[in-house]
């Protein structure tokens, strides 16, 4: 079959068939072997390649992140997806009860016990993300793509305070640790949790400290889903990071509850993440 030929109605919906499969499964904390659930979604698509049908999961992957949801965890959002795949994905994953009942018992599941896991070996670079996709066009036809209708699990996963409060601690013994191994003891005794005794307002949640003793504003942004998922940004921590650059970090902790990682940016946010008007959900650029 030709890497150029249209993807059917019926094999679009078998590859979501077979991702909603791997989904609902990583969102339930269960495995699930994608490598023989491709091998059985090649039987029936009879001759799409297996580079083909990674792509197609990626842009679905894609869509889903438009809408606001999680998504198959190692198929990184792409987008240029048409319109027939927002509706087939809408049809099929944002409409199925399955998927909205692990969804959301995934956005509200309490955090696991991060005591130990402090060190470098965290971090990773920061991913680069675009915006949800608005008029890209579907096979040269003179019409644009609708968006994805939204779901709010992202932003019911922000609101779960629990998984909040522990990315914070986390972040706190991180930067004590790195102070500490340092050899500045008195600087990580030092290291406080403003957002809990100064309160929400300030656009950091963490004061914490370079070795010579200057200020290291630190927002942290947790998530239990993938490192590319979009995350919330208050204008006050925006405006936070522009008149405190030298000093502002934004640490990111993605698939918090199966193994927490972490990526950073430092100064002014503007300069580094794309935002969606009215909503303040942004993604690294």
């Amino acid at each position: 079959m030709s890497r150029a030929t249209p993807w059917s109605a019926g094999e679009v919906e078998a590859t979501i068939a077979t991702y909603r499969q791997m989904l609902v499964a990583e969102l339930s904390g269960q495995s699930s072997n994608k490598r023989a659930l491709n091998r059985a979604l090649m039987i029936q698509l009879d001759g799409r390649s297996a580079s083909a049908i990674e792509f197609k999961h990626c842009n679905i992957s894609a869509v889903l992140r438009d809408a606001n949801c999680p998504y198959v965890d190692g198929y990184k959002p792409r987008s240029n997806y048409q319109q027939s795949l927002v509706e087939a994905v809408e049809g099929l994953l944002l409409r199925s009860e399955l998927v909205d009942r692990a969804a959301r018992l995934a956005a509200d599941l309490p955090v696991i016990d991060t005591t130990g896991i402090v060190d470098e070996r965290i971090i990773v670079e920061p991913p680069r993300t675009t915006p949800p996709q608005q008029g890209v066009r579907e096979f040269r036809a003179d019409y644009s793509v609708r968006p994805p209708q939204k779901r709010d699990y992202l932003a019911r996963e922000t609101r779960n305070r629990e998984l909040g409060l522990a990315g914070e601690h986390l972040v706190i013994r991180f930067e004590q640790h790195r102070l500490i191994q340092a050899g500045y003891d008195k600087l990580a005794e030092r290291v406080e949790h403003v957002a809990v005794t100064q309160g929400d307002g300030l656009g950091f949640d963490i004061r914490s400290f370079e070795p010579d003793g200057s200020d290291r504003l630190i927002e942290v942004k947790t998530t239990a889903f993938a490192k590319e998922s979009a995350f919330f940004i208050t204008p006050n921590e925006l405006e936070c990071s522009r008149a405190h650059s030298e000093h502002y970090h934004l640490f990111r902790l993605f698939n918090f509850r199966k193994g927490p990682k972490l990526f950073f940016l430092k100064g002014d946010l503007h300069e580094q993440l794309w935002l969606e008007p009215n909503s303040y959900r942004a993604g690294v650029r």
